[in-house]
């Protein structure tokens, strides 16, 4: 699966903490105990899988946890198939190759929230800027910059207005093609949290590629602890969130991309111009219980810039958090987050009211 962004990876501080519940020197558990019976609650059960295009780490805790894994995986490969871009098995590319089909209820229903996020953020996140992200080469790691004329014509292509979604019936003018990769993942946590909760799960965490999810909190009933990556010294981190029950997820363009001729090319496109967005914001991160929403925000809010960014959170706060970093260093943290928000670095902080 292609995403229309990649997100930034979210690490996990202290993973061996975090993800084990193990104190430090202790050895990982079992993945595979021999009964639920002997299962410490408080010890995790995790699994890895390669999928979206990406690697995920699966952790859960408690007797049910070896099931639920198994149940969680089996719905990532499910997803995988179902939104793919390149899979003949799923709906998106017969949508796409025909430009109208019938779509089941979850995937019009995702395309749904695509197409309402679109018009909120005024097309800042689009789930049909796919041409133009093929015209740069993100997708296949073929780089190149596209000649202007050519991005122009592209750019006519790009619009989620010109989406019709009828019931479950799609039509598409000729040439625009429909990617719900930038929400893809997001929508994948959402549903491992609701595949952990049904098989009994309280405590669990999820990192799809750097999509963080949290179901709970940690088994010893403290908040999971989540640091953003440093895009100045992606071997560092700027600051730790706490959450539970939430998803975080940050978009910034200083893992994917490419240089030509001196210049840096990013990934993240705005769709105003077709080319790599130069907002003075190089990364964002959205905290929310929606993992879904927060998938298309944190692209939309990096494309957006602080001044924009800082409105559109306080039109919409009750649905998310944010943390910004701009290009001069300066870190915007939202309200509702100031008080769970760790900053690691000694750059100048701003609370957004």
């Amino acid at each position: 699966m292609r995403c229309v962004k990649s997100v930034i990876l979210c690490v996990i501080l202290c993973l061996s903490l975090v993800l084990s519940g193990c104190s430090a020197g202790q050895a990982a558990p079992s993945a595979t105990p021999s009964t639920a019976a002997e299962i410490d609650p408080t010890q995790a059960q995790s699994t890895e899988l390669f999928a979206m295009d990406t690697v995920m780490t699966l952790t859960a805790y408690g007797p049910n946890a070896d099931p639920a894994l198994q149940a969680a995986a089996e719905e990532i490969r499910r997803l995988d198939k179902l939104l793919s871009i390149s899979s003949e098995a799923g709906e998106i590319l017969p949508l796409n190759q025909s430009g109208q089909g019938e779509l089941s209820d979850e995937t019009a229903a995702l395309l749904q929230r695509a197409l309402e996020v679109s018009r909120e953020t005024g097309g800042l996140f689009d789930c049909t800027i796919g041409p133009v992200m093929d015209a740069w080469g993100f997708p296949t790691q073929n780089y190149q910059v596209p000649e202007g004329g050519l991005l122009q014509s592209l750019l006519a292509r790009v619009d989620y207005r010109q989406v019709a979604l009828s019931g479950h019936t799609v039509t598409l003018p000729k040439g625009v093609e429909i990617d719900l990769g930038g929400i893809a993942k997001g929508y994948t946590s959402d549903q491992i949290m609701d595949v952990f909760a049904q098989s009994g799960i309280t405590s669990g965490i999820v990192s799809l590629g750097g999509n963080v999810q949290t179901l709970g909190r940690k088994p010893d009933g403290s908040l999971w602890r989540v640091g953003l990556q440093d895009p100045r010294n992606p071997d560092q981190t700027f600051a730790v969130v706490e959450v539970e029950d939430q998803a975080v997820i940050t978009s910034g363009g200083y893992q994917r991309y490419f240089q030509e001729d001196g210049v840096t090319y990013h990934h993240i496109i705005d769709p105003r111009t077709g080319y790599p967005a130069d907002s003075g914001i190089i990364s964002a991160t959205i905290v929310s219980a929606d993992g879904t929403l927060a998938d298309a925000l944190s692209t939309a809010l990096f494309i957006m810039g602080p001044e924009e960014a800082e409105t559109f959170w306080q039109a919409h706060q009750d649905r998310f958090d944010a943390i910004l970093m701009t290009d001069s260093g300066q870190i915007l943290v939202t309200a509702g987050l100031a008080q769970r928000c760790q900053i690691t670095t000694d750059d100048a902080v701003r609370v957004i009211q």
